[in-house]
Formats: C-alpha cells, sequence, structure tokens
C-alpha cells in the first residue's frame, strides 16, 4: 500500500516552529518520508493532523474556501 505524501507544494519553512507552512512536518519527517516503513508513514501523517488542528487558520492556504 502506497501512502501519499500530506505535501501540498507550499514549502516554507517556519523558523518558530521548525514545520513546513504546507504539510506541518519537520525537516527530518520530509527527508525521512521516502524510505519510511507504512507505519512510521502513519505516524507522521497522525502528528500531522494534531499540529493542523492546532494551528490557526489560514484560508485558501490547503485549499479551504477564500471567502471575501
Amino acid at each position: 500500500m502506497t501512502i501519499p505524501s500530506p505535501c501540498i507544494n507550499v514549502c516554507r519553512m517556519n523558523q518558530a516552529s521548525g514545520l513546513c507552512e504546507g504539510c506541518y512536518r519537520s525537516i527530518p519527517e520530509i527527508t525521512e518520508w521516502s524510505r519510511a516503513s507504512d507505519a512510521r508513514k502513519r505516524a507522521i501523517l497522525g502528528e500531522v493532523a494534531l499540529r493542523r488542528a492546532a494551528a490557526p487558520f489560514e484560508p485558501g492556504l490547503r485549499g479551504e474556501p477564500v471567502r471575501e
């Protein structure tokens, strides 16, 4: 089974958090992804989900509709 990367091609590292502003992964998680087991990828995605839920909402950045 192939688990897709959470990358959304918004590759900016936030200096304060050390996380990518697009996918919420750390540099070690990003570099590890291609060789990680499916179990490890699921663990990373779990961490990403927690980080995303705790992050401030930024309309449009991750595909959410922008309301004007």
